[in-house]
């Protein structure tokens, strides 16, 4: 089968909404190779030093390859990604270059390729996050592993956004909490809150494709039983209150929603938020602040921030 190739030179800020882009378009995979990737130290902590080739990444920003299946509306396609993403400059994200090519290759050149970039990663004190195809066997008896498959959507759970919301998760989590999970994606962090103990997650995301993936990344690690997915739009509708609600989406969706989220936070429960890029640090926590959170604490990786907010 012949697929075609869409690739997009953009920055570090756009990569998630790019990528979500391309899957609502019905990309059958995603590669992201981001030139920051060259300057980081990459001895992970199980002993093993990974060797990049800086010829398969950019000189600066980030490189985003999606396929797409060659077909009598690809044309069509192709013209609404671009559109969608140069859309994203009127929220004020920085979309970089926006720079698009295309190629084709054949199914065999992609299918197998993307996954030498995945492996397993200790993202915390408690969780390592392995792709379903690694055979893992756990460090210690306490370790919490997740499962992913980075070709069902939304990548492997490795994103500074999505780590900084699982040590968060980790900090305020106890054992019978309810947990709210807004724009889910892969349900990762539902997943990780159900691990921590949490009785009932409810996670959320308007994408049906997200909601698909979601649901079988949850029945992969076995947590069906605790995390309900749901195709919703952010909180409107949801009734009951939370102990925990967590977002990891972008900072001009977390401002819009910053009321919704204090009326389902119970009294003295937390709000964690991240897909912050760090010069929108400032605004979201004035938000939060507007809503009648206080902020304890800030937690900065590379760009990104995330915050944990506690209702009063």
């Amino acid at each position: 089968m012949k697929w075609s190739e869409i690739m997009i030179h953009t920055a570090n800020e756009a990569v998630e909404a790019i990528s979500n882009i391309l899957y609502e378009a019905g990309a059958g995979g995603i590669v992201i190779e981001d030139s920051n990737e060259l300057l980081k130290e990459h001895e992970d902590r199980f002993g093993e030093i990974y060797e990049l080739d800086p010829d398969d990444f950019p000189d600066e920003g980030v490189i985003i390859k999606a396929y797409l299946p060659i077909n009598s509306f690809l044309g069509e396609t192709v013209e609404e990604i671009k559109q969608a993403i140069t859309n994203l400059a009127t929220f004020d994200i920085d979309i970089g270059p926006n720079k698009v090519t295309i190629s084709e290759v054949n199914e065999e050149e992609w299918a197998t390729a993307w996954k030498k970039y995945y492996n397993p990663v200790k993202i915390s004190e408690k969780f390592t996050i392995v792709p379903t195809w690694e055979n893992y066997e756990p460090v210690s008896s306490d370790e919490l592993i997740i499962e992913l498959d980075p070709g069902m959507a939304f990548g492997t759970g490795t994103h500074p956004t999505t780590v900084m919301c699982i040590q968060a998760l980790e900090r305020t989590v106890k054992p019978g909490d309810t947990v709210i999970d807004v724009g889910t994606g892969s349900g990762v962090l539902s997943i990780a809150a159900a691990m921590l103990g949490a009785e009932r997650v409810t996670a959320l995301d308007l994408d049906e494709v997200a909601v698909h993936a979601a649901t079988l990344n949850v029945k992969l690690n076995k947590m069906q039983d605790r995390v309900t997915v749901k195709q919703n739009d952010l909180l409107k509708g949801i009734n009951g209150q939370a102990d925990v609600v967590v977002a990891n989406i972008l900072a001009e969706v977390i401002i819009g929603f910053t009321e919704d989220a204090a009326k389902t936070v119970k009294p003295g429960g937390w709000f964690i938020t991240s897909g912050i890029i760090r010069q929108k640090k400032d605004v979201v926590k004035d938000a939060l602040l507007s809503s009648g959170f206080t902020i304890e604490e800030t937690m900065v990786m590379e760009d990104w921030v995330a915050l944990i907010a506690k209702r009063g």
